[in-house]
């Protein structure tokens, strides 16, 4: 899949919320907002039980945007809080050395970098952070151009172009028009802000079973557990260029990080000392920006449902993917969401029920593998003489979950005795895990070949093994739990 702030408003102090949900009977209210999601200031500060009035003086320091401004034809609330979370740029708060350093040059631009919607369970026992592709297909409502007051009609975007075009407001409607869930807060956090905030924390531990190197960020980490800095967090959460996975691949490595950073923030003791709570308060809070009715009230309530939530309770998913190429014309490459399954997944948020049954008891063991079956293209040749071989691989390749497609042809050679996986060298880490799910299978180079590869069944074909992803988030809507992915 190719690569695919405004002007800050006026800060004002918060009016009081003007929809409290209705919490359970002798449960503190549900006001959550983004715990499980990147450990920023207020969310990580308000746990250690620091007092309202200190409280009501870090709202004041909060930047506010008004963007629920005027909204009408909302979807239905449903249970718990739904919280949209949107990682901007704003390179131009970091100095020229660490641009340099982290690879951050060119000019910032107008654009969402991230975007998730976090949902807090009713009782507040439960993180569900849903990824956002980027580039996922999007239509737009009719909205006004908030620069020039301009009228346009709903029309196609990448889901990221809407805040360009129409800031939080757009992209609040844009993504509740999508999924039919209401957001009730909105947080926007940058580039700076994340960088800080990790460095106070004493860096996040990251671990990895194979070289990750991403020219274009300037990550290099070896295989081995890694505590990342600020910068270097930073570079590990934007790299989308160390596999085939590629954008879908760098949310897959986002929540890995953040169920990270939640056993960090949950483990550090940084929230009991008042000189590095200090720390952490400078650190963020010039970056930081969020809806008008998110305040002390709020903030209090997070700190006691914080309490609660833990890696083993938060849960990450990215939406279903339908078709990974997309192409809309005036557009370019889009990713159109597999629309029962997002339904499915976003009916869940709305009725507040977890996103995957919890199994455990451990999983069935399967060859570990660096790219995910479901990202590999793959294209089946009967090599032999023998009649339906060339179905069956297909039929087994497409079971395993390999994307196959579905019209075997013959090989021009009919003598094969070992199969062959032929492939581009630019798809090498696509082929080493295609060749695991058939033992004892050649590889072969082929320069110019391109995204698709090639399966040559030969006569030692018997059966097609199971193989599992290293980090198991695909395009699928695979659901993990925090605990699955950090470091043990």
């Amino acid at each position: 899949m190719p690569p695919p702030r405004p002007d800050a408003t006026p800060r004002r102090r918060p009016r009081p919320s003007r929809r409290p949900p209705r919490p359970p009977a002798g449960r503190p209210k549900p006001r959550w907002a983004v715990r499980a999601v990147t450990a920023l200031s207020v969310v990580v500060l308000a746990s250690a039980g620091i007092g309202h009035a200190v409280l009501t003086s870090l709202d004041t320091d909060i930047a506010r945007v008004d963007a629920f401004k005027d909204m009408k034809n909302r979807p239905r609330a449903g249970h718990g809080m739904n919280v949209l979370l949107v990682g901007t740029d704003g390179r131009d708060r970091i100095g020229e050395r660490e641009r340099r350093r982290y690879r951050l040059g060119g000019a910032p631009c107008r654009c969402t970098d991230t975007i998730m919607i976090v949902h807090i369970s009713a009782d507040r026992e439960r993180a569900s952070v849903v990824s956002l592709p980027r580039d996922s297909y999007a239509v737009t409502p009719a909205h006004t151009d908030p620069a020039t007051g301009e009228r346009h009609g709903g029309h196609p975007v990448k889901l990221n172009e809407a805040y360009a075009e129409g800031g939080p407001q757009l992209t609040i409607r844009t993504v509740e028009h999508m999924t039919r869930v209401k957001i009730d807060h909105y947080l926007e956090i940058d580039f700076a802000s994340f960088m800080k905030t990790v460095d106070v924390l004493g860096g996040v531990r990251i671990c990895t079973a194979r070289p990750l190197k991403d020219d274009h960020t300037g990550l290099d980490l070896p295989p081995g557990t890694h505590r990342l800095t600020g910068g270097q967090a930073l570079q590990y959460v934007r790299a989308r260029h160390l596999d085939a996975a590629s954008d879908l691949g760098r949310m897959r490595r986002q929540q890995q990080f953040l169920a990270a950073l939640v056993d960090r923030a949950a483990s550090s003791g940084v929230l009991l000392n008042p000189i590095r709570f200090r720390e952490v308060t400078r650190a963020v809070l010039g970056s930081v920006r969020a809806d008008e009715d998110f305040g002390t009230d709020e903030l209090l309530a997070l700190g006691r449902a914080m309490r609660n939530l833990s890696p083993s309770s938060s849960e990450f998913t990215t939406v279903p993917i339908g078709r990974m190429e997309h192409v809309v014309e005036g557009i370019g490459s889009t990713l159109k969401w597999d629309p029962a399954a997002a339904g499915r997944l976003f009916r869940a948020l709305r009725e507040d029920r977890p996103l995957a049954v919890r199994h455990d008891r451990p999983r069935p063991a399967a060859p570990a593998v660096e790219v995910a079956p479901q990202l590999i293209h793959v294209q089946v040749e009967n090599g032999t003489p023998t009649a339906g071989l060339g179905r069956r691989v297909d039929a087994q390749l497409a079971a395993a979950g390999f994307r196959t497609t579905r019209t075997p042809v013959n090989a021009a050679e009919r003598d094969v005795r070992r199969t062959v996986v032929a492939y581009d060298p630019r798809w090498d880490r696509s082929a080493k895990s295609l060749a695991a799910a058939l033992p004892g299978s050649e590889l072969r180079a082929v320069t110019g070949l391109g995204p698709t590869l090639r399966v040559i069944a030969g006569a030692d074909f018997r059966q097609v093994r199971a193989v599992r992803a290293e980090q198991p988030v695909q395009p699928g809507g695979t659901v993990v739990r925090g605990d699955e992915v950090v470091c043990r």
